[in-house]
């Protein structure tokens, strides 16, 4: 990972922009490099910028004037594919969540989160996992649970990849699977890295849904 993580802002709310350039400006190796109102001048920033100032992560709210996020996200991979987001929004609601996680974001926190768990959230993401708020984390396996995932007779995944899989569905970091699992975070980076290969995904809810949907994730949490 690099020495500081450039970061985007694209909320249209000044006082909660203030927050967060107050509190990555506080925060060592982050680096809030640009915000913007709106989706549509966060675009063309992103359309028009150098490789060396494209941001490594965007901070990407919902709900904004003109073009929301969730529309603007297969833009932001187009402008930017190495570029991660984290939808950051007062939004818990299921069609968003769905719908920001099949467009490839790499992590859904609410804006009720303290600063501390965004900070990591970022940290988590660069480190090439993913951020979930614990709430969305258990409402994305309740709401697999609920539904009926079709049958398969071939899990290409290993017991222990399934077991870590499990632990960060339920919005465990990276450090937390490989205390819970007695295991090193280089093991538990290779497993994961094993998993998104496997399932032909990029972040860990798409790893969620596709093992869901393919039958093989557990009816019951990994103790």
């Amino acid at each position: 990972m690099k020495n500081s993580i450039n970061i985007m802002l694209i909320e249209d709310s000044p006082a909660f922009r203030k927050v967060i350039d107050r509190t990555l400006g506080n925060e060592p190796g982050i680096k809030l490099i640009s915000q913007f109102g709106t989706a549509e001048i966060a675009l063309r920033s992103l359309e028009n910028a150098s490789a060396d100032n494209t941001p490594d992560l965007i901070l990407l709210d919902l709900n904004l004037p003109g073009m929301s996020g969730l529309d603007a996200l297969p833009w932001i991979h187009e402008y930017a594919p190495e570029t991660k987001v984290i939808i950051l929004t007062q939004s818990n609601q299921e069609a968003d969540i769905v719908t920001a996680i099949s467009k490839g974001a790499s992590g859904y926190m609410l804006k009720s989160n303290t600063l501390d768990q965004l900070t990591d959230g970022i940290r988590n993401v660069m480190n090439g996992g993913a951020s979930l708020d614990p709430t969305v984390a258990k409402f994305i396996i309740g709401k697999m649970r609920k539904d009926k995932p079709e049958a398969s007779d071939a899990n290409p995944l290993s017991q222990r990849e399934m077991e870590v899989l499990g632990l960060i569905s339920e919005g465990l970091q990276k450090k937390e699977v490989a205390d819970r699992l007695d295991i090193s975070p280089r093991t538990v980076a290779a497993h994961v890295e094993k998993i998104y290969e496997k399932l032909n995904v990029t972040n860990a809810p798409s790893a969620v849904h596709k093992a869901h949907h393919l039958g093989i994730f557990p009816s019951e949490g990994q103790g």
